[in-house]
């Protein structure tokens, strides 16, 4: 299988985890229960017939996934089908070497389930955790992709940079599968990052988390033109948000609200953005970047977005900081049960891109 190909043909629903503290009875769990609750969800995912389980990169308090491959592999032993992916993996701050054979032998020990989404990063705590200047933000990514994409698509590399020191004529083990695993771009936005992608030939993933996710739009179109000015083939596009479901709108409305709106506040204070307000969360919630409210609401608001977008891929982050576990747990249930199936039933009727 090539770089960068859908694993399915279908619309593919998945799950995003930033490994973020859950609440059980009101009692914080700390971080060791947090890491194997993540491996009971996954297992939950697969059983309700989700397509992929992805784990994210952070190095922030209250998060669990800074170890995203060792996570993976465990989850990969107590699952047997589930895709198993990074809702991103910062590879500015990530030696490709060492990635390169971190992924290979997840693949191998998932039997081929492994995939990966690489971002530059937009929170910034690796750089200084690994000795890194933000200066060489661009160059550290740029470089670091281009080596990692040849060791996925050749059998032996010689390679030189300024990042790191060169390769010659090496031979990574455990050995990927031929091209490598599914590897996508992810993007926030930035036009530059998404011709990147097309000029590389993989999917893009787009990090929606605010606004109206058809403001992407523009962004879609200028992949699709990029594609084809590099003469590239079609290749998928996925998003990513934040949201939750449960057995009713107002249930999932209150509850998301309830722990949302002091990490967005704290948010807000830290980089500058809107304080949270009841009025622009609902807002978001009708016809912004959150996911939130009942199995149909969720599904038909997931069909808007995936026409509109031309979208074969949709990830939903379930996890924020303090949510109870079983409204979690509660929220994988009815997105494999329920909101999946309806969403493959409506798309049915119109075109999906992939």
């Amino acid at each position: 299988m090539s770089v960068g190909r859908s694993e399915h043909p279908r619309f593919e629903l998945g799950l995003n985890s930033f490994g973020e503290v859950a609440t059980d009875g009101g009692r914080v769990l700390d971080d060791a229960e947090t890491v194997r609750l993540l491996v009971e969800e996954a297992r939950l995912a697969e059983a309700v017939g989700l397509d992929v389980f992805s784990v994210g990169e952070h190095y922030r308090e209250g998060h669990n996934d800074s170890a995203t491959p060792v996570l993976l592999a465990a989850i990969a032993t107590a699952t047997r089908r589930i895709g198993l992916g990074t809702s991103v993996t910062v590879l500015s701050t990530n030696d490709p070497v060492r990635l390169y054979q971190e992924f290979s032998t997840l693949d191998a020990v998932s039997g081929g389930r492994a995939r990966i989404v690489l971002g530059r990063a937009s929170a910034t705590e690796s750089f200084a955790l690994f000795g890194y200047d933000l200066a060489d933000y661009e160059r550290l990514f740029e470089e670091k992709l281009d080596l990692f994409l040849r060791l996925e698509r050749e059998e032996r590399v010689t390679w030189s940079g300024t990042v790191r020191p060169p390769l010659t004529g090496q031979r990574l083990h455990p050995r990927m599968r031929p091209g490598g695993i599914p590897t996508w771009i992810g993007v926030g936005g930035s036009p530059d990052s998404v011709v990147r992608a097309a000029r590389h030939g993989l999917p893009l993933m787009m990090a929606v988390i605010g606004g109206r996710p058809q403001r992407f739009a523009r962004n879609v179109q200028l992949y699709l033109t990029a594609l084809q000015r590099f003469g590239r083939p079609a290749l998928p596009i996925g998003q990513h948000s934040l949201g939750l479901v449960a057995d009713t709108d107002e249930e999932a409305v209150e509850t998301w609200w309830r722990y949302w709106q002091p990490v967005v506040a704290d948010l807000a204070a830290e980089r500058g953005f809107y304080a949270p307000d009841r009025e622009r969360y609902e807002a978001e919630v009708e016809d912004g970047a959150l996911f939130v409210g009942s199995p149909e609401t969720v599904a038909r608001k997931i069909v808007r977005v995936a026409r509109d977008l031309r979208l074969s891929r949709f990830d939903l982050k379930y996890d924020i900081m303090h949510l109870p576990r079983d409204a979690r747990a509660r929220t994988i249930e009815l997105l494999g049960r329920e909101v999946a199936p309806r969403v493959r039933e409506l798309l049915a009727a119109g075109t999906v891109h992939a």
